[in-house]
């Protein structure tokens, strides 16, 4: 039989071109038999209880397992194929039940007591303290103290809240690619920007159709909401986006029972536990201490937004009467009168906009960036991957020394989960002195090129690159020697966005937009008073999207803050209770946000979501350290891209992972507390 690559020496880069889903199972097998090995041995009691014999070898066994699970997550995720999807659910309970046998491992729990018991302990690194110290709380809240039939239910609901993750995740993916509008009639189109109409019709032809097909997917479903002047068009597409995978769509991708299970299953979780509730559990490795401290900072946070939020729909609402002849406002009209609407204040569209932010050098610009803030070099290089949108780059530092590889795969298509995300393959790891560089996930779902023509992005696509870069950097410019400590291993989840939307900042940068845009036709970059419309826009209807994120993060915590489960009438009936509470957009009673809700039900997020409001403060506060940098400064080319904060950043920030805990780190940059007046400012907020 041929070398399974998922076998490979950890050292070494994956072929992933020749990874096949016969290989999954047993490489995951083969693997799992020498981490259970290992587990086994490092819980001798006749160890001695150092780092060396007894977490050293745990590590270097185990991370062979996880590096060759990541690998087969991704291409789950990015080239979804039956087979692939069979060997995948197939491995996932044999991951699962291992990570509970561990979790639930008396002797290592005990064998990492007497870690922290060592005589010398004291003497150990701050780093290797704090691992330890996580490891005994993650064995806690784990359920390795339950006992008999508790310890028994404990890795059923584990074992099941894995694959009802997984089909949760399925279903969305499966109904998004059902999903398909074939128009024939070319005057139902107008006003769709000419590259989206373009990529419409090649898919239509693929099909062996003639006419257009729009599809769910977001480079189509965002332009013909935002730009198709065809009502009942935009309506058509509202409705199949707003009833993906539940009763209202196509029933055999409905999620309903898998939210229900769920919801039950966490409520049954920390129950065992004795924690009362989800969002309690969450919150134990969390910065916010409880859910009260969550939801007062939601609502504290909302009564700031909303007078904003009414007034943005206010303002909607004038314009869609006045202008549009729309006399009342639904929710398939939003997207399509505000961009009417900016357009019309701002002199702008984001159609226009794109045409200057052509993926190649909007990357170029990134990595421009990137280097100036952080001094690393980023270059492409060849590398085997898993579909041929994909791409590696290697991230060196100044010297020429190996720092680390970056995937990336931008563009959307059939069999690949939408949205945009960062995973990481393989953690920087320093053994017997020799640095094991880290192997980053870049993933997102643009438009591609079309033709010879350049992919363009959107502004906001552009957020979205940087945003996911901050993550990306956060795991390659780590210089954390032990793994147990690396930035998606251990940082806090309310912090872990501070990097990405800390990114994010500088995509509004007039000495970073110049690098990042040239005309699709003519190479010219974007026109200062382009530009100036554009940074004049940028808080347009700021207050409706802050309310609406607060409506998600209130919706999310209440939901898991409660002892028991909830049936899905009982969630839709919370969800409108915090629309009453919170919103000033209401969606049409069949619409069912939960249904697709990723994040909350197989994406990690559950009784986390609010972590993107709580990141923000952290990020606009770090962000205005480079402000303060770029004032001090007046007429320096570079504005806020000053090396010096950068190095600052990268120092407390990026390179110490979850060394130590979040608050600290941000207070090492900034040398105080967060404080929320920056977000408030950058967002419009801070004034009536």
């Amino acid at each position: 039989m041929t070398q399974n690559p998922l076998l490979a020496p950890v050292s070494d880069l994956v072929d992933y071109a020749a990874v096949k889903p016969e290989h999954i199972v047993p490489a995951v097998e083969e693997l799992l038999g020498i981490a259970r090995k290992a587990v086994d041995h490092a819980a001798d009691a006749a160890l001695a209880p150092t780092w060396e014999a007894v977490v050293e070898p745990l590590d270097t066994a185990s991370e062979r397992l996880w590096r060759a699970w990541s690998v087969a997550g991704h291409l789950n995720a990015v080239v979804n194929t039956p087979e692939l999807r069979e060997a995948y659910n197939a491995a996932l309970p044999l991951i699962t039940e291992f990570s509970t046998w561990v979790g639930l491992h008396e002797g290592l729990y005990q064998q990492y007591q007497r870690l922290a018991a060592a005589p010398d302990f004291a003497s150990w690194s701050p780093v290797r303290r704090r691992i330890v110290d996580m490891a005994l709380r993650d064995f806690r809240l784990s359920g390795v103290e339950l006992q008999g039939a508790d310890r028994e239910r404990y890795a059923q609901i584990s074992d099941r809240e894995a694959q009802a993750s997984q089909k949760f995740s399925e279903n969305v993916l499966d109904a998004i690619d059902a999903w398909s509008l074939l128009v024939d009639d070319e005057s139902r189109l107008a006003g769709i920007p000419a590259d989206v109409l373009s990529a419409a019709r090649a898919a239509a032809e693929e099909d062996g159709k003639t006419g257009w097909k729009l599809t769910l997917k977001m480079p189509c479903y965002l332009p013909v909401m935002q730009y198709a002047q065809d009502r009942t068009l935009r309506e058509a597409l509202y409705r199949g986006y707003g009833t993906v995978a539940s009763e209202q769509g196509d029933a055999k991708f409905d999620n309903s029972p898998l939210i229900e299970e769920l919801l039950s299953l966490r409520a049954e979780e920390s129950g065992l536990l004795g924690l009362g509730t989800y969002a309690s559990l969450r919150l134990q490795t969390r910065m916010a201490r409880d859910a009260g401290e969550v939801t007062v900072f939601l609502r504290d946070l909302a009564a700031r937004a909303k007078p904003f939020a009414q007034r943005d729909l206010a303002e909607l609402k004038a314009y869609a009467t006045g202008e549009l002849g729309l006399d009342e406002l639904q929710p398939w009209d939003v997207a399509f009168a505000s961009e009417r609407l900016r357009e019309s204040r701002y002199a702008y569209s984001e159609d226009e906009v794109k045409q200057y932010f052509t993926e190649p050098r909007v990357l170029a610009g990134l990595f421009d960036v990137i280097e100036k803030l952080f001094d690393v070099r980023l270059t492409e290089t060849p590398v085997s991957t898993w579909h041929s949108d994909a791409r590696g780059v290697r991230v060196e530092r100044a010297d020429g020394g190996l720092i680390g590889y970056l995937y990336l795969d931008l563009y959307a298509r059939s069999g690949k989960q939408s949205g945009a995300w960062v995973d990481s393959e393989r953690a920087r790891r320093v053994v017997a002195g020799h640095v094991q560089t880290p192997v980053v996930y870049l993933t997102c779902n643009f438009s591609r090129p079309n033709g010879d023509r350049a992919a363009v992005l959107t502004h906001d696509d552009v957020i979205t690159l940087f945003h996911e870069t901050g993550h990306a950097l956060h795991a390659l410019l780590s210089e954390v020697d032990e793994p147990g400590a690396a930035a998606f291993a251990s940082v806090e989840w309310d912090a872990i966005e501070l990097p990405s939307q800390f990114m994010e900042n500088f995509c509004w940068e007039w000495a970073v937009v110049q690098k990042l845009s040239a005309h699709v036709d003519t190479g010219e970059p974007l026109p200062r008073a382009l530009y100036d419309r554009l940074v004049a826009a940028r808080n347009f209807q700021s207050g409706m999207q802050a309310v609406r994120q607060i409506e998600f993060a209130l919706f999310d915590m209440l939901m898991h803050d409660r002892p028991k489960g909830a049936t899905i009438t009982e969630v839709l009936a919370l969800l409108q209770e915090v629309r009453q509470e919170v919103a000033v957009l209401f969606p049409p009673s069949w619409h069912r946000l939960p249904h697709a809700f990723s994040h909350l039900f197989a994406g990690g997020y559950g009784a986390g979501y609010y972590s993107y409001k709580w990141a923000e403060v952290l990020s606009a506060d770090a962000y205005e350290a480079f402000e303060e940098a770029a004032a001090k400064q007046p007429g320096n080319p570079l504005g806020t891209l000053d090396p010096e904060t950068g190095a600052r950043f990268r120092r407390e920030v990026l390179a110490v992972g979850g060394s130590r805990p979040a608050a600290e780190s941000f207070a090492a940059f900034r040398g105080r507390a967060p404080r929320i007046d920056a977000l408030l400012r950058h967002s419009g907020m801070s004034g009536s």
